[in-house]
């Protein structure tokens, strides 16, 4: 009988130890460049890369053999489990600007240079 009680007890205090793991904060962790859509939509079709470097940064990944190409990657892992994604390629031709693509929109004006 003494021996019932006890696993009771013990099965039902491992239950409430279970419960209590919610409680345990867990932090969010982000990585990468934070970009807004107000950075996105300062950049121009001709800028430099030192002027887009000035604009967002220094891009978390470049390829070795393509330094015409940029990633810009960021992620925030919640602490709650939630994820949150996004990337923006920036393509360059000859220290130009061409081209955006990614999880960000193109300003109206980025076929605009800068320079007229």
């Amino acid at each position: 009988m003494k021996a019932v009680i006890a696993t009771l007890v013990l099965v039902i205090g491992l239950l409430s130890l279970n419960g209590c793991s919610s409680w345990v904060y867990r932090i969010d962790v982000p990585q990468g460049n934070f970009l807004e859509q107000k950075d996105i939509d300062k950049l121009r079709i001709a800028m430099t890369k030192e002027q887009v470097k000035y604009v967002l940064g220094t891009p978390v990944a470049s390829n070795a053999f393509d330094n015409d190409t940029w990633h810009y990657f960021y992620a925030l892992k919640g602490g709650n489990g939630s994820q949150f994604k996004k990337q923006l390629i920036v393509e360059f031709k000859e220290d130009k600007l061409i081209d955006l693509k990614g999880d960000f929109e193109k300003s109206a004006d980025f076929n605009t240079p800068l320079d007229i």
